[in-house]
């Protein structure tokens, strides 16, 4: 296996389309280990497609793509990989010591004793049941469940888009530390520019279904342009060549 084919995300001319038309089209980049990476974009730019194509919930109609070298198969994540939605699919009459417990019972790389100290460390009560706790506690509870299973690569679909300003800083922070205590690719896809601003170190900013702009942030803003600024302007001028 080559360093290309090990990379957490490595994808060549990848496409989707749907019966209303292309939501990816001729896609090629990486996703290098150890990145938190911004994934950025108008709605409708493909984000929810390519994260689909990742887990292999979805299968590409052209090109190819690899997650640690091996090809999606449709049939389950890849087992280096977890991933949240913005729904949190959790089951709300369970309490949270039967969430982690289902975690348990489903995933064969699963750490309890990790889980319960995320759990413990956002000071959500074990024996809570979820449908009673806040939105930040839900997402905390979410998080423990997807890093309970040790991944190497996270997927985050606009998971704090339901939090207040304050709990989304605060489970970001968790996140970002958790990411680099541990060696874990993030892939954090987000309409709020702001909160990404000295969190993510490598952006794909994509754009009619396209990739329009990506690489690593310091090299991308080398000017000193903030990552938010950088991307406006990309989309900015996107927009005007699709006016014209």
């Amino acid at each position: 296996m080559n360093s290309r084919e090990a990379l957490p995300v490595s994808a060549e001319g990848l496409g989707r389309e749907y019966r209303r038309g292309w939501a990816l089209r001729e896609v090629s980049l990486e996703v290098p280990e150890n990145r938190i990476v911004a994934l950025v974009g108008p709605n409708g730019a493909g984000k929810s497609t390519l994260m689909g194509l990742i887990t292999g919930l979805l299968r590409p109609t052209t090109g190819s793509i690899t997650v640690f070298g091996d090809r999606p198969t449709g049939r389950g994540l890849h087992p280096a990989v977890s991933y949240l939605a913005q729904q949190k699919p959790l089951y709300q009459e369970f309490t949270v010591a039967e969430t982690l417990a289902f975690g348990a019972r489903t995933n064969p790389t699963w750490d309890q004793h990790h889980a319960e100290h995320l759990v413990e460390q956002a000071a959500v009560p074990m024996g809570a049941a979820v449908g009673t706790l806040s939105g930040g506690q839900r997402t905390r509870v979410a998080l423990a469940l997807a890093l309970g299973k040790r991944p190497r690569l996270l997927l985050l679909d606009e998971p704090l888009a339901d939090l207040d300003p304050l709990a989304r800083e605060t489970v970001l922070r968790a996140l970002i530390t958790e990411a680099r205590t541990h060696g874990i690719t993030v892939v954090l896809s987000s309409h709020v520019l702001a909160e990404l601003e000295g969190v993510c170190d490598h952006l794909v900013l994509l754009h009619g279904g396209r990739v329009l702009l990506a690489g690593d942030v310091g090299r991308l803003s080398a000017d000193g342009t903030p990552l938010g600024e950088l991307v406006l302007d990309h989309m900015r001028r996107a927009a005007r060549g699709e006016a014209a």
